[in-house]
């Protein structure tokens, strides 16, 4: 492996265990700007529980916040409070029409690569695997549910409160628990 940078060995002796496979050759010009970026980042996402902005906040304030953010949100979008995402990687969320995300969900992005992890391996400097997030038109997610990455949850579908979502959910079922299962579908409408 190639010499690692000065910067990334600056890092290290701070006591920052990045992994030297994704961080490496990292430059002083980009951990500046990450930081400031992530500073910025972070006054958007508490700003969404500002309590004199509560009457505005779950239909019109959390969901634009989320759009500065970097995710893509459709019309009438609902947004809790305390949900949090992955603001570095805000871009990978999609979350469509009539979505109802409840009071402390968190939408997680990114995860260690666990494939080749082994005994005796330092976990903290596995590399990152990312996912996207799809949440679609008219989903429920319950309170406190954390939503892993790479996970499309279908059109209708209703996600039981405090569930792991780490598989994908199929449109017009009710999942629930940690993992997630299906545990009924939503029957058609009667004429």
């Amino acid at each position: 492996m190639a010499k690692t940078s000065l910067t990334y060995r600056c890092l290290k002796f701070l006591g920052f265990n990045y992994s030297e496979q994704e961080y490496g050759q990292v430059s002083l010009w980009r951990v500046v700007k990450q930081f400031f970026k992530n500073i910025r980042l972070k006054w958007l996402q508490n700003k969404m529980d500002w309590a004199i902005l509560e009457p505005f906040a779950p239909r019109k304030l959390r969901p634009k916040i989320m759009k500065k953010m970097g995710c893509h949100i459709g019309k009438d979008v609902f947004i809790g409070d305390h949900v949090r995402v992955d603001y570095s990687h805000a871009d990978l969320i999609f979350i469509d029409d009539h979505a109802h995300i409840t009071g402390g969900c968190r939408l997680l992005c990114h995860q260690r690569n666990l494939l080749r992890y082994r005994k005796g391996d330092d976990a903290a400097k596995l590399p990152y695997k990312l996912g996207e997030i799809h949440i679609g038109k008219g989903v429920m997610i319950g309170m406190e549910t954390l939503i892993m990455p790479g996970v499309s949850i279908g059109d209708g579908a209703i996600i039981g409160a405090y569930s792991l979502v780490n598989t994908d959910i199929p449109a017009w079922t009710i999942a629930t628990g940690r993992p997630a299962k299906v545990v009924k579908q939503i029957p058609e409408r009667e004429s």
